[in-house]
Protein backbone atom coordinates (compact mmCIF):
# COMPACT_ATOMS: atom_id res chain seq x y z
CA UNK A 1 0.00 0.00 0.00
CA UNK A 2 1.27 3.45 -0.83
CA UNK A 3 2.16 5.66 2.04
CA UNK A 4 0.08 8.72 2.49
CA UNK A 5 2.07 11.85 2.36
CA UNK A 6 1.20 14.47 4.86
CA UNK A 7 -0.33 17.47 3.22
CA UNK A 8 2.09 20.33 2.83
CA UNK A 9 1.40 23.15 5.18
CA UNK A 10 0.46 26.32 3.44
CA UNK A 11 3.06 28.98 3.86
CA UNK A 12 1.82 31.90 5.87
CA UNK A 13 1.92 35.12 3.94
CA UNK A 14 4.70 37.39 5.12
CA UNK A 15 3.46 39.98 7.53
CA UNK A 16 3.18 43.31 5.81
CA UNK A 17 5.53 45.91 7.13
CA UNK A 18 3.86 49.18 7.85
CA UNK A 19 4.46 51.58 5.01
CA UNK A 20 7.23 54.00 5.79
CA UNK A 21 5.90 57.45 6.37
CA UNK A 22 7.13 59.85 3.79
CA UNK A 23 8.45 62.98 5.36
CA UNK A 24 9.06 66.04 3.34
CA UNK A 25 12.52 66.75 4.58
CA UNK A 26 13.52 70.25 3.67
CA UNK A 27 16.59 70.14 1.56
CA UNK A 28 18.53 73.32 1.15
CA UNK A 29 21.18 74.34 -1.33
CA UNK A 30 22.90 76.24 1.50
CA UNK A 31 25.60 74.82 3.74
CA UNK A 32 24.02 76.29 6.88
CA UNK A 33 20.44 77.42 6.13
CA UNK A 34 19.90 78.65 9.70
CA UNK A 35 22.73 81.13 9.19
CA UNK A 36 21.98 82.10 5.60
CA UNK A 37 20.00 85.25 4.82
CA UNK A 38 18.09 85.83 1.58
CA UNK A 39 17.50 89.48 0.68
CA UNK A 40 15.13 90.03 -2.20
CA UNK A 41 15.94 93.15 -4.22
CA UNK A 42 14.12 94.44 -7.31
CA UNK A 43 16.58 92.64 -9.59
CA UNK A 44 17.09 89.38 -7.71
CA UNK A 45 18.21 87.66 -4.52
CA UNK A 46 21.31 88.44 -2.48
CA UNK A 47 22.51 85.48 -0.40
CA UNK A 48 24.37 86.30 2.80
CA UNK A 49 26.31 83.92 4.99
CA UNK A 50 26.14 84.95 8.66
CA UNK A 51 29.16 84.43 10.92
CA UNK A 52 27.68 83.28 14.26
CA UNK A 53 31.05 82.07 15.55
CA UNK A 54 32.39 85.62 15.15
CA UNK A 55 29.40 87.78 16.14
CA UNK A 56 26.60 85.67 17.63
CA UNK A 57 24.58 88.58 19.01
CA UNK A 58 24.48 90.44 15.71
CA UNK A 59 23.61 87.28 13.77
CA UNK A 60 20.79 86.43 16.18
CA UNK A 61 19.43 89.98 15.90
CA UNK A 62 19.38 89.90 12.09
CA UNK A 63 17.58 86.54 12.11
CA UNK A 64 15.07 87.70 14.72
CA UNK A 65 14.19 90.84 12.76
CA UNK A 66 14.11 88.95 9.45
CA UNK A 67 11.75 86.34 10.90
CA UNK A 68 9.43 89.04 12.22
CA UNK A 69 9.29 90.73 8.79
CA UNK A 70 10.79 93.93 10.22
CA UNK A 71 13.30 94.31 7.37
CA UNK A 72 10.70 93.93 4.60
CA UNK A 73 10.36 97.10 2.47
CA UNK A 74 13.14 98.93 4.34
CA UNK A 75 15.06 101.35 2.12
CA UNK A 76 18.77 101.74 1.48
CA UNK A 77 19.02 105.25 2.94
CA UNK A 78 22.78 105.87 2.65
CA UNK A 79 24.60 104.52 -0.39
CA UNK A 80 28.08 105.87 -1.09
CA UNK A 81 29.81 104.86 -4.33
CA UNK A 82 32.99 102.89 -3.67
CA UNK A 83 32.17 102.64 0.05
CA UNK A 84 28.95 100.93 1.16
CA UNK A 85 25.15 100.59 1.03
CA UNK A 86 23.42 101.12 4.39
CA UNK A 87 19.93 99.93 5.33
CA UNK A 88 18.07 98.35 8.22
CA UNK A 89 16.26 101.27 9.88
CA UNK A 90 13.20 99.23 10.76
CA UNK A 91 11.59 102.15 12.61
CA UNK A 92 11.81 104.90 9.97
CA UNK A 93 12.94 103.16 6.80
CA UNK A 94 9.90 101.08 5.86
CA UNK A 95 8.75 102.50 2.53
CA UNK A 96 5.23 101.09 3.06
CA UNK A 97 4.57 102.59 6.52
CA UNK A 98 4.38 106.39 6.89
CA UNK A 99 7.69 106.71 5.07
CA UNK A 100 9.62 109.98 5.34
CA UNK A 101 12.97 109.75 3.55
CA UNK A 102 14.36 112.55 5.76
CA UNK A 103 13.90 110.31 8.81
CA UNK A 104 15.30 107.12 7.28
CA UNK A 105 18.52 106.15 8.99
CA UNK A 106 17.69 107.76 12.32
CA UNK A 107 16.12 104.75 14.02
CA UNK A 108 16.42 101.10 14.86
CA UNK A 109 14.30 98.39 16.39
CA UNK A 110 12.65 98.49 19.81
CA UNK A 111 15.12 95.83 20.96
CA UNK A 112 18.10 96.83 23.12
CA UNK A 113 21.32 97.91 21.43
CA UNK A 114 24.01 95.30 20.90
CA UNK A 115 27.45 95.07 22.45
CA UNK A 116 30.27 95.42 19.94
CA UNK A 117 31.64 92.12 18.62
CA UNK A 118 34.78 93.37 16.90
CA UNK A 119 37.04 90.73 15.38
CA UNK A 120 39.95 90.23 13.05
CA UNK A 121 37.61 89.70 10.07
CA UNK A 122 38.43 92.54 7.66
CA UNK A 123 35.85 94.81 6.07
CA UNK A 124 36.39 93.39 2.58
CA UNK A 125 34.10 93.81 -0.41
CA UNK A 126 30.82 92.05 0.28
CA UNK A 127 31.11 91.88 4.06
CA UNK A 128 28.20 92.90 6.26
CA UNK A 129 28.94 95.42 9.00
CA UNK A 130 26.83 96.68 11.89
CA UNK A 131 26.01 100.37 11.58
CA UNK A 132 26.22 102.33 14.82
CA UNK A 133 26.70 105.78 16.32
CA UNK A 134 29.94 106.97 17.96
CA UNK A 135 29.22 104.59 20.85
CA UNK A 136 30.73 101.18 19.96
CA UNK A 137 27.85 99.44 21.76
CA UNK A 138 25.05 101.23 19.87
CA UNK A 139 24.41 98.86 16.94
CA UNK A 140 20.78 97.77 16.72
CA UNK A 141 19.13 96.89 13.39
CA UNK A 142 20.99 98.92 10.77
CA UNK A 143 23.75 97.35 8.71
CA UNK A 144 25.82 98.01 5.64
CA UNK A 145 27.28 96.02 2.77
CA UNK A 146 30.78 97.04 1.73
CA UNK A 147 31.22 97.87 -1.98
CA UNK A 148 35.00 97.66 -1.63
CA UNK A 149 37.73 96.80 0.84
CA UNK A 150 37.21 99.30 3.68
CA UNK A 151 39.96 98.23 6.04
CA UNK A 152 39.92 101.56 7.89
CA UNK A 153 36.75 100.17 9.55
CA UNK A 154 38.53 97.04 10.84
CA UNK A 155 38.09 96.39 14.58
CA UNK A 156 35.84 99.46 14.82
CA UNK A 157 32.62 98.08 13.34
CA UNK A 158 31.33 94.54 13.84
CA UNK A 159 31.55 92.27 10.79
CA UNK A 160 28.92 89.53 10.99
CA UNK A 161 28.32 88.26 7.48
CA UNK A 162 29.38 88.21 3.86
CA UNK A 163 27.64 88.14 0.50
CA UNK A 164 27.86 84.67 -1.06
CA UNK A 165 25.98 85.47 -4.27
CA UNK A 166 24.32 88.55 -5.70
CA UNK A 167 27.01 91.16 -5.09
CA UNK A 168 26.38 92.41 -8.63
CA UNK A 169 22.83 93.23 -7.45
CA UNK A 170 24.18 95.17 -4.48
CA UNK A 171 26.39 97.11 -6.91
CA UNK A 172 23.20 98.28 -8.71
CA UNK A 173 21.63 99.90 -5.61
CA UNK A 174 20.78 103.58 -6.18
CA UNK A 175 23.48 105.91 -4.81
CA UNK A 176 22.89 108.91 -2.56
CA UNK A 177 22.74 110.19 1.02
CA UNK A 178 19.81 109.67 0.76
CA UNK A 179 19.17 108.51 -2.79
CA UNK A 180 16.50 110.49 -4.66
CA UNK A 181 14.58 107.28 -5.36
CA UNK A 182 15.92 104.76 -2.85
CA UNK A 183 15.99 101.05 -3.47
CA UNK A 184 14.60 98.74 -0.82
CA UNK A 185 14.85 95.26 0.57
CA UNK A 186 11.61 93.78 -0.73
CA UNK A 187 12.02 91.01 1.82
CA UNK A 188 14.58 89.37 4.06
CA UNK A 189 14.26 85.71 5.04
CA UNK A 190 16.30 83.10 6.90
CA UNK A 191 16.98 80.31 4.37
CA UNK A 192 15.95 77.63 6.90
CA UNK A 193 12.43 79.08 6.86
CA UNK A 194 11.80 78.96 3.11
Amino acid sequence: MAEKKAPKAKAKPAAKKPAAKKTAAKSSPYKDPENTILIELKSGTVVIELLPDIAPGHCDRMKELARSGAYDNVCFHRVIDGFMAQTGDVKNGNMEADFDLRMAGTGGSELPNLKAEFSGIPHDRGTIGAARSANPDSANSQFFINFGDNHFLNRQYTVYGRVLTGMELVDEIERGEPPMTPDRMISMKVAADV
